[in-house]
């Protein structure tokens, strides 16, 4: 991939999903956070990096009381398909007997997703469910259960509001393609 334009902006094709639609369904789901998990004070797992954005603007729309910690992990092996999963930052809060939500900025084939469900459901959480701002169901090995779906991303490479291109484009408010020969 080529390095970015001085501008990310100068580096967009088209815009997929703008900022006020991101926003409308974000509100959408924090709206359907706050309803399900009243009296609950659920605790929001994220998984970073890409679900930064995302969850920074779903706090903001859940109205009842939440505790927030992340974990990392990395692959092995240079695509989520083929590669082994490793936690690389582990949860700072215990989850046994927590409501917890998972939460993910996009689920794709459901490898990575299925692992880290697998590895907080030994932890004996209340309950546990998942969330994601975006999904690629057309890209699924394995069936996951999401409970909270914002927005299906289009069969393309699109970057923008946490999705990368070789960890830039990023903080971009929308969600957008690449001129051709911008991602390599």
């Amino acid at each position: 991939m080529s390095a970015p334009s001085s501008s990310l902006c100068d580096d967009i094709d088209q815009v997929v999903f703008d900022a006020e639609t991101i926003q409308k369904t974000v509100a959408r789901l924090g709206a359907a956070i706050s309803h399900d998990y009243a009296g609950l004070n659920p605790l929001l797992v994220g998984s970073l990096t890409g679900v930064v954005l995302f969850m920074a603007d779903l706090l903001r729309h859940i109205t009842v009381p939440v505790a927030l910690d992340f974990m990392a992990i990395s692959h092995y092996a240079a695509s989520e398909r083929s590669g082994t999963v490793r936690i690389t930052k582990d949860l700072d809060l215990l989850i046994t007997d927590q409501h917890v939500l998972f939460v993910e900025d996009v689920i794709d084939t459901g490898l990575t997703c299925d692992y880290l469900l697998r590895t907080l459901r030994t932890r004996r959480p209340a309950s546990l469910k998942v969330c994601t701002l975006f999904e690629r169901p057309y890209m699924r090995l394995l069936e996951v259960p999401i409970d909270y779906v914002g927005l299906t991303l289009p069969d393309q490479f699109v970057v923008g509001y946490g999705l990368d291109a070789n960890e830039y484009y990023r903080n971009l408010p929308f969600v957008a393609t690449l001129k051709p020969g911008i991602r390599g």
